[in-house]
C-alpha cells in the first residue's frame, strides 16, 4: 500500500473525520468576481474531502484562480461534451501540493455529476491533487462509466454548490483561447463557514 493511502486511511479514522461525516460541510470560495458557497459531502466522498479540506486548512488555495473553462463551442475534438469550469492552487505553491489520492469512484460513492458538482480534476486514476471542477448543468459523462474519459473511471464527485452558480457561469462565460482562460479569475481563498 502506498505510504499517501495509509496516512488517509489514519486521517479518516481520526475523531475529526467521524465528526465530519455526520453532516455536509460549509465552505466558501471568494473569487474576485464575488462567492460560491458549497457544501462537502465527507460521508460519501471522505478521501476526497479531506484532501480539499488539507488545501483549505493550509491556505493553499489563498490567491489560486479557475483557470480553464469548458463550453459546449470549444471541444472540437471531443465526441463527448460538457461544461466545467476548472480551477486549483498558484503555479507558486505548486510545490506545497500534497500527494495524489485514491480515485473515489461515484459507482461506489453514489454521488453524480449533477449541476453545481465539485469534483476533482485527474489525469488517470489516483492521480488528483489541488485542481478541482464545478459542473454547468448535469454532466453524467464525469460518472463511473462515462465516456468523457477512455478509461470509464469517471471523476471524483465530492461537494455541492448551495449558492453562486451565477458567479460559476460567469467565469464560465469569460473570453478564452481555446480552453484556457484569457484572464484566469483570481480565487481570494476557500474557507470553512
Amino acid at each position: 500500500m502506498r505510504p499517501v493511502f495509509i496516512l488517509l486511511a489514519v486521517m479518516l479514522a481520526s475523531p475529526l473525520a467521524a465528526q465530519q461525516s455526520a453532516k455536509p460541510i460549509p465552505i466558501r470560495i471568494e473569487t474576485q468576481f464575488g462567492n460560491i458557497d458549497a457544501e462537502l459531502d465527507s460521508a460519501h466522498a471522505p478521501v476526497t474531502v479531506t484532501n480539499f479540506l488539507r488545501y483549505i486548512d493550509g491556505r493553499l488555495f489563498d490567491g489560486g484562480s479557475f483557470f480553464r473553462t469548458v463550453t459546449l463551442a470549444n471541444q472540437p475534438n471531443d465526441s463527448v461534451k460538457i461544461e466545467v469550469i476548472q480551477g486549483g492552487i498558484s503555479r507558486e505553491k505548486r510545490g506545497e501540493a500534497f500527494p495524489a489520492i485514491p480515485l473515489e469512484r461515484t459507482n461506489v460513492t453514489k454521488l453524480h455529476h449533477g449541476d453545481g458538482t465539485l469534483s476533482m480534476a485527474r489525469s488517470g486514476p489516483d492521480t488528483g491533487t489541488n485542481q478541482f471542477f464545478v459542473t454547468i448543468g448535469d454532466q453524467p459523462a464525469l460518472d463511473f462509466a462515462g465516456h468523457r474519459n477512455p478509461d470509464g473511471q469517471g471523476f471524483a464527485a465530492f461537494g455541492r454548490v448551495t449558492n453562486g452558480m451565477d458567479i460559476v457561469r460567469k467565469i464560465q462565460t469569460q473570453p478564452a483561447n481555446g480552453q484556457t482562460l484569457g484572464s484566469p479569475v483570481t480565487i481570494v481563498r476557500i474557507v470553512r463557514r
